[in-house]
């Protein structure tokens, strides 16, 4: 057990239970921080839940909770986040909440969690970019644009970061095999995706003291696919 801890935003997803696991296999304190309720966590962890982290009133008393329980918060990770896919004639466009979802959540929570993150020897954020955003294919735009977003406030708030401890990457997943994925690609090769725990691993190693010499990054995990 070290004294380092972390939050995890959108830790009852596929993914956040990948990083929960791993965060407490390897030692860490771990809070939750969810927009769902009720959901129980292993023994240890702290659970906030009921979160709408698109309220930076609510981003800031959910990362007051974690300092409430832990007294300190050592790394931020953003993994809230949602997806559609979307041809840009839909009658219902989907870009402003693409982007409250990926940009805003990750924006709001990394202002209320900097002034931990800084008091913290080896502060860091990692957020969830996409391989997709890089070159979105059709039904991709109003999802890719937003993930855009999430990699230049990454590559930005490095930048202003540069003077303190934090350093602030992302990782750029492709297709997660995911159990939603498996059920709308029913004819696809899963073993060509990118397993939860093996992104959870790369996530993990961004918000360790390990990756002190990175920041400004953007990480492809991209399988084999």
């Amino acid at each position: 057990m070290t004294d380092r801890v972390v939050a995890i935003t959108g830790g009852h997803g596929a993914l956040g239970r990948a990083v929960l696991q791993a965060a407490l296999a390897g030692g860490l304190k771990v809070a939750v921080i969810d927009h769902a309720r009720g959901r129980s966590a292993p023994d240890g962890v702290l659970e906030v839940g009921g979160v709408d982290l698109t309220d930076p009133a609510q981003a800031g008393h959910a990362i007051a909770a974690v300092i409430g329980r832990f007294g300190r918060l050592d790394a931020l990770l953003n993994i809230a986040g949602g997806f559609v896919w979307q041809t840009t004639d839909d009658a219902e466009p989907a870009w402003d909440r693409m982007h409250a979802l990926n940009v805003t959540t990750a924006l709001n929570a990394s202002r209320a969690a900097l002034p931990y993150l800084k008091a913290s020897d080896e502060g860091r954020i990692v957020n969830v970019g996409s391989a997709a955003a890089l070159k979105p294919g059709a039904g991709m735009g109003a999802y890719g644009a937003a993930k855009t977003g999430v990699h230049a406030l990454t590559q930005a708030l490095a930048e202003e970061l540069k003077a303190t401890s934090v350093t602030v990457n992302a990782v750029l997943p492709s297709i997660i095999d995911t159990p939603a994925n498996r059920k709308d690609m029913p004819d696809a090769d899963p073993a060509q995706w990118v397993a939860p725990a093996d992104l959870a691993a790369v996530i993990l190693f961004l918000a360790s003291p390990e990756s002190r010499a990175m920041t400004g990054a953007l990480v492809p995990v991209t399988g084999r696919v």
